[in-house]
């Protein structure tokens, strides 16, 4: 072999198998790290979680707008034809209530579409399948997943207790009070 023939084998040589597979190695060790830190259940829980919260401040600002208008109670007491109450009832005290529908009363039909323009549904597994404010067609049904009570001295709370995800350690349910 002469040295002509020598310099052309160096120019030619590439990485070894070895190198290869250290880089690859390498690779695979820092997507490991990068989706152990974004973490994708957990960032999911969490937008859950700030939907929800958004949803019960919008409730709880629909009934505190009702509230106001009817001198601190959620109904007008004079309106003895009230969808969601009859003439003398509030909200009831200390009960906490599923799907927004208190013993068998329509809260819906109390602030949509004046207080609200519909009811939020949690994220999750609420459903809301009304077509008209009523709620009283054929198939017309909702399960908002909040529960709304009020307290002995008259403060609403509304709750979401599908806050409590099991992606988020320590999470609670979500409930704002006014």
């Amino acid at each position: 072999m002469n040295k002509t023939n020598k310099k052309e084998l160096k120019k030619q040589a590439g990485f070894t198998l070895i190198e290869i597979l250290v880089v690859i190695g390498m690779i695979a060790i820092l997507a490991t790290i990068v989706i152990i830190a974004i973490n994708p259940a957990r960032q999911f829980a969490q937008g859950r979680n700030t939907q929800r919260t958004s949803n019960v401040n919008a409730i709880l600002n629909a009934i505190g707008q009702r509230m106001a208008d009817n001198k601190g109670l959620f109904i007008d007491p004079s309106d003895t034809t009230s969808v969601c109450y009859t003439a003398g009832e509030d909200l009831p005290v200390s009960a906490g209530v599923e799907n927004l529908s208190l013993a068998g009363k329509n809260i819906r039909a109390c602030l949509v579409p004046t207080y609200i323009t519909e009811l939020p549904v949690d994220p999750t597994d609420g459903i809301n399948k009304c077509t008209n404010d009523a709620c009283s067609g054929s198939g017309d049904t909702y399960d908002t997943k909040y529960t709304v009570e009020r307290d002995a001295n008259g403060r609403v709370k509304v709750c979401a207790p599908n806050g409590v995800e099991g992606a988020l350690p320590g999470s609670a349910a979500i409930c704002v009070t006014r």
